[in-house]
């Protein structure tokens, strides 16, 4: 018995099928790798920008508990001087970011009195003044030197090891301190 045209058409569409058979899986896996690359980037970047608005929140937190403490309540905060205020906010907003002693070693804190206004000067930086927390002179808070490494480590490269570079990221705040009549002891600067 001859088969009928029904018969041979399913036939042919077997041999077609058993061509293709695993081309399935060489198409996925062509677009599943530069998709992953992608998503790597993106993490990284991503961790890049977080690390970056972080510090710079907490350079600015910090700042404006500088310019705008009294002596009365630094000693009531349990802090001796304005700088050691200062950079505890400051390692305190950074949601962990500057932990420990290297951390607090980064965050610097400068005073700069600011030029006659009749006069087109740069303003002179105080810190070695005794009374550099002056109302009116200009408090400058920073993290300066910190270093953030990748997320995730680059994994193709051309060379034999992955590339484990950190990147430096600062931030950097300044504003008039306020006036006040209980001006706090400055401390150690930066």
């Amino acid at each position: 018995m001859l088969p009928t045209k029904t018969q041979r058409v399913r036939k042919g569409n077997r041999r077609d099928a058993d061509k293709r058979k695993g081309a399935e899986l060489i198409e996925f896996t062509l677009s599943f790798l530069p998709f992953l690359a992608m998503v790597l980037v993106l993490l990284d970047v991503a961790w890049a920008v977080f690390a970056k608005s972080t510090l710079t929140y907490a350079v600015r937190a910090g700042l404006r508990q500088g310019i705008t403490i009294t002596g009365t309540q630094a000693t009531a905060a349990g802090n001796s001087t304005l700088t050691a205020m200062v950079k505890s906010t400051v390692q305190s907003n950074a949601l962990g970011l500057l932990a420990g002693g290297s951390g607090l070693a980064k965050i610097k804190i400068h005073f700069y009195q600011p030029p006659d206004p009749t006069v087109n000067a740069a303003p002179t930086q105080v810190d070695a003044a005794s009374d550099a927390n002056k109302p009116g002179n200009i408090m400058q808070v920073s993290v300066e030197g910190f270093a953030l490494s990748p997320l995730v480590p680059r994994l193709f490269t051309w060379k034999q090891a992955v590339d484990n570079a950190s990147t430096s990221i600062a931030a950097t705040s300044y504003d008039l301190i306020e006036p006040s009549r209980d001006v706090p002891p400055k401390g150690v600067a930066p």
